[in-house]
């Protein structure tokens, strides 16, 4: 059974924020941008982009927020 640091979630959240807090977000928000047109282009590799927001501090949900943007969301069908 993994035992889970109850302190874990808070020193995750804090770190978050100082990330946040500290990053330059004009060049997050270019990089997120480069990434947006660059997922629109079928021939494009991604992982350029992909590792320039990463340099730059863009976390994993804005990141993912763009491709959930340009290539949507998948949703299972229901069968019964």
């Amino acid at each position: 059974i993994l035992a889970m640091d109850p302190d874990g979630y808070d020193r995750q959240v804090a770190r978050l924020r100082r990330v946040r807090a500290e990053r330059d977000n004009s060049t997050v928000q270019q990089t997120l941008h480069r990434l947006s047109d660059a997922a629109r282009d079928e021939s494009v590799n991604l992982m350029p982009p992909i590792l320039e927001c990463v340099e730059a501090y863009a976390t994993l949900g804005e990141i993912s927020d763009v491709f959930r943007e340009v290539f949507g969301e998948y949703h299972e069908p229901v069968y019964f």
